[in-house]
């Protein structure tokens, strides 16, 4: 990946829907080269997926989740991704080990999962902030 690629990928994390015109004149180069250059980076996946940020004015939360020691912190992880309500799944350094970031109905569709989560067995304990408010980097 070179730094026309990390160009590209800028423009595309502000609006995935960019058109690859638009792209080209932002970055200096032609139409064709952000296509294949996009269609490359599908193909490996650097690009993992185009997706879609809504304001629902539903309520957004991280839950921090600490497991046991001897667990399988990616299998846990993937059985979260299911959960309807997540929209992102991160294994992280510290304290906790993963990060669901969550997009609920109210309070108590987030503190549904919380207890679905807690009643894992290989979950230790969990945190969870509300997002108050949210802005593109």
């Amino acid at each position: 990946m070179d730094e026309l690629d990390r160009q590209i990928l800028s423009v595309l994390r502000r609006d995935s829907r960019t058109p690859y015109t638009e792209i080209a004149d932002q970055v200096g180069t032609s139409e064709g080269t952000v296509r294949n250059r996009v269609e490359r980076m599908n193909e490996e996946g650097i690009i993992e997926r185009f997706t879609v940020t809504t304001r629902t004015g539903n309520v957004k939360a991280m839950i921090e989740i600490s497991v046991e020691v001897n667990v399988d912190t990616s299998a846990v992880g993937e059985r979260m991704a299911d959960w309807e309500e997540v929209d992102f799944v991160w294994q992280v350094s510290g304290e906790e080990d993963i990060v669901l970031v969550v997009d609920a109905v109210d309070t108590g569709a987030v503190n549904e999962l919380i207890t679905e989560a807690r009643e894992m067995d290989d979950v230790k304990s969990t945190k969870t902030r509300l997002i108050l408010d949210e802005r593109l980097g």
